[in-house]
């Protein structure tokens, strides 16, 4: 408290109570996210994982993050390469979330791969695809955060692949005309 009578107060600070990481999940996963996949390619392997934890954090220069989770191959093999790339799901693509979700296994068995500007694979009929170079990394908590510095965008219409509260779903529009972000 201040000195002063009817002076500002100091915030009181408490040590917050332990959170559980299933309460952090539960809550956080009301928020609504799309679904990507980031891929790369170290030493003739392809790598991939679904994330969700997808950012854009700068648009001059156009920096994005992904965040992956600590012991995740497809983080080693991002850092390594040095590039990567994120492909944005649509809601016919809840196949290719799967597949990629998968720990352990040929994510690209029998999946036609395309290659953007850098060799970097990408997933077919992706809604977007940004490719990116490592611009920078951090580990944080249980999760390396990875910025990738945008180097190649492209996109087309269709609707998102959604996750929500641990599921996929799907987003529909309210019929509004765009909101001009930039205007």
């Amino acid at each position: 408290m201040s000195g002063r009578a009817g002076g500002p107060r100091e915030p009181s600070v408490t040590a917050p109570a332990a959170i559980a990481p299933v309460d952090m999940r539960r809550t956080m996963g009301r928020f609504t996210t799309g679904v990507a996949v980031v891929t790369t390619v170290t030493e003739g392997e392809l790598h991939g994982m679904t994330v969700n934890s997808l950012t854009s954090v700068s648009l001059d220069p156009p920096i994005l993050l992904v965040c992956f989770n600590h012991g995740a191959r497809t983080a080693d093999a991002v850092l390594a390469a040095g590039t990567f790339a994120v492909s944005v799901l649509s809601s016919r693509q809840e196949p290719i979330a799967w597949r990629f979700a998968s720990r352990g296994e040929d994510h690209f068995s029998g999946l036609p791969v395309e290659y953007g500007k850098h060799d970097v694979p990408v997933v077919p009929n992706a809604l977007a695809h940004a490719e990116c170079l490592v611009h920078s990394h951090q580990v944080v908590g249980d999760h390396l955060v990875v910025f990738g510095q945008v180097k190649r965008l492209c996109d087309r219409d269709g609707l998102p692949l959604a996750f929500l509260g641990g599921k996929f779903g799907d987003f529909r529009d309210r019929g509004h005309d765009p909101f001009e972000w930039f205007a």
